[in-house]
């Protein structure tokens, strides 16, 4: 609380200052004509184990059969992984190393509470060498846990419940096995918070600042990392009434913050430069319907022209591909979605959702294989596992491969720092409401569908469906990822769908 108060006496400089409503009208972009069809299905070649329903979907018959625990894949297997007591909502990894989430109070429950490093240079025996277990660390690190490569960096922190203050610590992981704290002092002991709010986190590319994000009512500061010792706010300031992910420009100059539905342009080149007094003016602002609580944005480039891949985590919105040269005037150009998001199939989807709690069939993180003339995507899409498309063209985006992993249905007890465990005390898939809301507006909601074999488990869930959330690392042909139930994975290629281009590099935006 400590720091909430520093942030009122503070204030938002006045190159901050937002008034959405008076853009609104000319900000909404809704791009209907586009993302009508789900991309085409990935051709599943030997070993795989197929989806039984929609593309996306974990049917309700396969939930209260058990067939659920076995999991789905299609050009894609699992080598090794680490389950632990699962992981937190997102995690980051460097070289041969994963460093994965805690998520607040179940962290504290575990025998390793904190964030746990593994060491995954054995990709068959991955091994738990360290956990960190300062403060931020404890107190669940939600979507902030970060790694910046240029600087061998580590940063995340606190966020008990949905919301934190005060807390982050930053790590020399040039050792990726045995991260070493670096700021002892500010933001790590207890008595010296920093004046942020935080909720969700990233990097500059350069390493120089790292960017804290603190949801409502839209907070954002920039913390300077020239010494990482002495981490130290260089610019505060509200972007308007929320303020989720983001992601940063190549060059640091821009920075595209998510909100409700949409996002917002910044342009931050006076903090990059580390001008005094430096002044953040809003230069666009895209609002849409078709899907909502944005998440997070990944600037990339096609034959040097500025898009965004940019991710809702609720609403069935998918992953839109956005040409952002024209910073006022976005310019669609696809949506990746699956079956399972599509409008006449949101009534089933709620049908086989119910008792896996909150969120049900949207992406939540996703990570291109390069910036510039990205090949691959590949992304967490929650209870759909893990989805990798071919995005070389993006006018013809196509799905090549998916591992969902075997739900762990019935384990609640045993995975403490899943916050899939904690949250399915809620049964009800309530991400899917404004994408419900729109199908009966559009005619195609069918209540009946609604009630299936599971339509009464509105509390209790059953874990029938892992929650995969954080965003996938590259590493060759193979995958670094967690996911909420199952822990550290890692995943390999198979089957000829990928050949990883020679500048491979995991590209999160942020």
């Amino acid at each position: 609380m400590m720091a909430v108060a520093a942030l009122v006496a503070i204030g938002a400089p006045a190159g901050a200052a937002a008034d959405p409503g008076a853009e609104l009208g000319q900000a909404v972009h809704e791009f209907f004509d586009i993302g009508r069809s789900a991309v085409p299905r990935a051709e599943c070649g030997p070993g795989s184990l197929p989806e039984t329903g929609l593309q996306g979907d974990v049917p309700a018959s396969d939930r209260d059969s058990g067939r659920s625990t076995t999991g789905y894949r299609c050009n894609m297997s699992m080598i090794g992984g680490y389950t632990g007591r699962g992981a937190g909502i997102t995690s980051t990894g460097f070289e041969h190393c994963a460093y994965v989430g805690s998520f607040f109070p179940g962290t504290l429950l575990s025998e390793h509470p904190g964030v746990q490093v593994i060491d995954a240079s054995d990709p068959a025996n991955p091994r738990l060498t360290a956990t960190l277990t300062e403060p931020a660390m404890l107190a669940g690190t939600w979507e902030t846990l970060k790694v910046n490569t240029t600087r061998k960096l580590l940063v995340g922190t606190g966020v008990p419940l949905g919301l934190g203050a005060g807390y982050l610590s930053v790590y020399d992981i040039s050792d990726c096995a045995h991260p070493r704290l670096l700021n002892p002092g500010a933001g790590t002991n207890p008595v010296m918070p920093l004046p942020i709010t935080t909720h969700e986190g990233g990097f500059s590319p350069d390493g120089r600042t790292y960017w804290a994000s603190g949801l409502v009512p839209g907070f954002l500061s920039a913390i300077d990392l020239t010494d990482p010792a002495h981490p130290r706010v260089i610019w505060q300031g509200l972007t308007g009434i929320e303020a989720h992910g983001f992601g940063v420009s190549a060059d640091g100059n821009r920075l595209y913050i998510s909100a409700m539905g949409g996002f917002t342009v910044l342009d931050v080149s006076a903090v990059q430069r580390r001008d005094p007094n430096p002044q953040v003016p809003h230069l666009g602002r895209s609002f849409w319907t078709d899907g909502w609580a944005t998440q997070h944005s990944i600037p990339v480039t096609y034959e040097g022209v500025a898009h965004l891949f940019t991710v809702d985590e609720g609403g069935s919105g998918g992953v839109k591909l956005i040409d952002v040269s024209d910073d006022a005037a976005p310019r669609i150009v696809a949506k990746v979605k699956l079956e399972v998001n599509l409008p006449e199939h949101i009534d089933s989807a709620i049908g086989s959702a119910m008792g896996n709690s909150l969120f049900s069939y949207d992406p939540h993180y996703c990570t291109a294989d390069r910036p510039a003339n990205p090949t691959a995507l590949a992304c967490g899409w929650v209870s759909s596992g893990i989805r990798v498309f071919d995005v070389r063209d993006p006018g013809a985006v196509h799905e090549i491969a998916y591992f969902n992993p075997p739900a762990r249905t019935g384990q609640n007890l045993e995975i403490w720092n899943s916050p899939h465990a904690l949250a399915s005390i809620i049964g009800v898939p309530a991400m899917s409401a404004p994408a419900a809301l729109r199908s009966m507006a559009d005619g195609l909601f069918d209540p009946a569908q609604v009630l299936s074999a599971r339509a009464g488990r509105v509390a209790f869930g059953d874990l029938s469906a892992d929650w995969c959330m954080s965003p996938p690392e590259w590493r060759g042909n193979q995958l670094y990822v967690t996911c909420s139930d199952n822990g550290f994975m890692v995943l390999q290629l198979d089957n000829g769908v990928y050949t990883p281009p020679a500048d491979q590099q995991s590209t999160v935006g942020s």
